[in-house]
């Protein structure tokens, strides 16, 4: 089966192959004639070239060659002048002359009227006449005083009453305040003793306990600020102003703590937590 199939593919002929061959043929024709032609086409007569010999060849002379003129370049046209435009002439108007006015008529004058004649006037004897007299002042009338009813006058009492009520009251608190203020500077000054007995107690409690070093010169003052509780056991102590003698600081710092409990206030509301205690070694408190 294999073979008979072979056999029958193998005698068939292509269709189409005769008509592609001249295809083919007539493709290459045409592309042989395109390139001869273009060729040809394309060519140019070789230009023309002088030289100038400085001596005459030997040979015999070439053919002379005349070369191309060259194209001659015309000028640009100019542009055409304008058109002068035309000139309108105006007709010449000639006025007419207004006609002349009539002459008016001259009147002959009138006569002057003839001069009425004065009338004469007799002058009056002059009589002095006594000056008139002078009118009396009039008094001018008092003005009227308004009436002043009862109502008005319970009404103006109260108010005078209220016045001096309003100024008696100002009056008493002025006076109170002035009490008020002399009860608070005495209170305040006696807050103030007291405080300053306190402070000299504490003072003389801690002087006491002072063990002055040799060698102190003059009479420095060592500033404290020393802290205590209600029942007077002294927190802490610290210098804030040195005396300028070392053993002098130390020792009263030694007693200040030596003294603890410090004395106690008269009075409860007197009492300070924070106290400023000056010391100096010649003062007697």
């Amino acid at each position: 089966m294999n073979a008979a199939a072979a056999a029958v593919f193998e005698e068939r002929a292509e269709p189409g192959q005769w008509l592609s061959l001249a295809l083919a043929l007539l493709v290459h024709v045409v592309l042989a004639l395109v390139l001869v032609f273009g060729v040809r086409w394309q060519n140019r007569p070789p230009e023309a070239v002088s030289v100038e010999l400085w001596e005459a060849p030997q040979a015999a002379p070439l053919p002379a060659v005349k070369p191309k003129p060259l194209p001659k370049v015309e000028p640009p046209a100019p542009p055409p002048a304008p058109k002068p435009e035309p000139r309108i002439e105006k007709p010449d108007i000639v006025e007419k002359a207004p006609p002349p006015k009539p002459l008016p008529k001259v009147e002959p004058p009138a006569p002057p009227p003839a001069p009425k004649p004065e009338p004469r006037i007799e002058k009056p004897d002059i009589v002095q006449k006594a000056p008139p007299p002078k009118p009396k002042p009039v008094a001018k009338p008092e003005p009227l005083k308004p009436e002043v009813t009862e109502a008005e006058k319970q009404l103006k009492e109260a108010a005078a009453r209220e016045q001096a009520s309003l100024v008696l009251d100002r009056e008493r608190q002025a006076i109170a305040e002035q009490l008020k203020r002399e009860a608070a500077q005495a209170s305040a000054a006696a807050s103030a003793r007291a405080l300053e007995g306190w402070i000299a107690r504490i003072r003389g409690k801690i002087r006491g306990n002072i063990l002055l070093p040799e060698g102190i010169k003059g009479n420095p003052e060592a500033i404290f600020d020393v802290v205590q509780l209600p029942t007077g056991e002294v927190l802490s102590v610290k210098l804030r102003k040195s005396s300028g003698h070392a053993g002098y600081d130390q020792a009263v710092e030694r007693a200040i703590l030596k003294s603890s409990p410090l004395p106690r206030p008269d009075r409860p509301e007197q009492f300070r937590r924070e106290l400023e205690l000056k010391f100096r070694p010649l003062d007697a408190v």
